[in-house]
């Protein structure tokens, strides 16, 4: 779907929390690299840290990112667009390449009750086992969730 038909609609609520899937350019199975998802997780601790956003949960698949977190400031299309850009500068310094990281655009969903956000949230750190990736989420070390704990709590969220 292009990016033009992604936004149509799409508009910003401060302190809303969205549902939000990036995807590398090509579906490129960059996250299957250990240095390269480490780098991309720090990016979203950034983005918290700048108080842009908060995290609920999290999983790198090898060629995409789900994201569920809670938009502090600015707009929605302005914090991807800061995420993407920062993430993208560090797998190029990391690949020793450049150019585009990211496919254009991403696809949200705004999560409007408590409920529906706990189940998001299982539903995008599950993505490891239904990808058959592993077939224990413990297995899978690039996912954080801020209501499960995990033997590396800094990874939680």
């Amino acid at each position: 779907m292009s990016s033009a038909k992604l936004r149509r609609g799409r508009y910003s609520v401060a302190h809303a929390t969205y549902a939000v899937t990036v995807v590398l350019r090509h579906r490129d199975p960059l996250f299957a690299r250990d240095p390269v998802a480490v780098a991309t997780r720090e990016c979203l601790r950034m983005c918290d840290k700048e108080g842009i956003s908060r995290t609920h949960a999290w999983v790198l698949m090898p060629d995409h990112l789900h994201w569920l977190f809670e938009l502090r400031e600015g707009s929605l299309s302005r914090c991807l667009c800061r995420f993407k850009s920062r993430s993208a500068r560090g797998v190029n310094q990391l690949l020793n390449t450049h150019g585009p990281v990211w496919q254009p655009g991403f696809y949200d969903h705004r999560v409007r009750v408590e409920e529906d956000l706990r189940r998001q949230a299982r539903y995008f750190i599950a993505n490891p086992i239904r990808a058959c990736l592993v077939t224990d989420l413990h297995e899978y070390p690039h996912w954080g969730c801020r209501w499960i704990a995990r033997d590396d709590d800094s990874d939680a969220s």
